[in-house]
């Protein structure tokens, strides 16, 4: 684990300076055996592990390391999460130099997914048979053979149950002064997809909804499983944009959760990646993500991409698309300082 650290610290060092834009380098590219999907499956036993990098939350991710394990245990699953914002980065150099850490990348910024998959420069063609079952809906699910649709978040509102016994109905309801200093926000610094929310709330519940949130002195977290921990600690009371709690309702936490009539929602596509350690054992993992056993493992509180999963909360091919054109760069920079303005005085 320590040559991975050190290995993933030195691309993310080199990843500063870089942008989906300038990866325009022909690295070295891996891809599987020829032959049949059990020769795929004989191949990646033999490789014995893949990487997936991921910035979904933990909990999900152990379960779909132990449901993986299950079904083939002569593949270990490491997993790396982060943030979006941290792992991009960490891809593009990697396929920059032409020497990959990770065999399977995941994530929900719509717009490196989209350039990415148009460009073809990062990911290499899918070959597993649940990635083209009826049920998965490929037409809809996957994107020039390249990004497959694995999960969607919904957002909606989180409470801690001690405090708020009564919990909240709508967004509005977190605009109250009882909740001041005790509201719970994700800072949108250059994400696309909090970016993308953030504008989603302000145009269903009013262009002054976070203005006057903002008034009531919310904590602000860096990402959404930040949110739901403080819920659960007490730390805050409430909040108007958390992932369903599934996991911590499950566990006896002290919170509660609804979504409100028009959720919020962002997907996850996933890509096997050209610079792949692991061509073999990374097309079995994105074919087990997409199988039942394995939606079953990431979607506790999320949206699935087969009907029916047990602990889902919707259908993710439900989940609209961000307008990718009204999240370029300068414009996330923009609402990035706007926001900055309200919440940061």
């Amino acid at each position: 684990m320590k040559s991975l650290s050190k290995a993933i610290a030195a691309v993310a060092i080199a990843a500063a300076t870089l942008g989906l834009t300038s990866c325009s380098d022909n690295p070295s590219s891996t891809s599987p055996v020829e032959g049949n999907w059990e020769d795929v499956v004989a191949a990646a036993n033999k490789e014995g592990s893949v990487l997936l990098y991921s910035s979904q939350k933990p909990a999900n991710l152990e379960t779909l390391k132990t449901a993986f394990h299950a079904k083939y245990p002569q593949i270990t699953l490491d997993v790396v999460r982060g943030t979006d914002v941290d792992l991009s980065p960490r891809v593009e150099t990697e396929n920059r130099i032409g020497k990959g850490t990770a065999d399977v990348h995941m994530l929900a910024d719509a717009r490196w997914i989209e350039n990415a998959a148009n460009s073809g420069t990062y990911s290499t063609a899918l070959v597993g048979p649940d990635l083209k079952a009826p049920e998965y809906e490929p037409e809809k699910s996957v994107i020039n053979d390249r990004f497959f649709l694995t999960s969607a978040a919904v957002f909606g509102m989180g409470w801690n149950t001690d405090t708020v016994p009564n919990g909240l109905q709508t967004p509005q309801d977190v605009i109250n002064p009882a909740y001041r200093g005790k509201i719970g926000v994700v800072n949108p610094s250059g994400s696309a997809t909090y970016t993308d929310l953030y504008r989603y709330y302000a145009k269903t519940y009013g262009e002054d909804y976070w203005s006057k949130l903002a008034e009531l002195q919310p904590r602000v977290y860096t990402s959404a499983l930040g949110v739901a921990q403080a819920l659960t600690s007490g730390e805050i009371a409430v909040s108007p944009t958390v992932q369903p709690l599934v996991t911590e309702v499950d566990a006896g936490a002290p919170v509660g959760w609804t979504l409100p009539a028009s959720p919020w929602g962002t997907r996850w596509y996933s890509q096997v990646l050209s610079v792949a350690p692991h061509p073999n054992a990374a097309q079995v993992l994105a074919n087990f993500m997409v199988s039942r056993e394995g939606q079953a493992a990431l979607n506790s509180g999320y949206a699935a991409v087969l009907p029916d999963v047990p602990g889902a909360v919707a259908r993710a091919q439900d989940i609209d698309s961000p307008d990718t054109a009204d999240l370029a760069p300068e414009k996330i920079e923009q609402y990035t300082q706007e926001w900055a303005k309200l919440f940061q005085r």
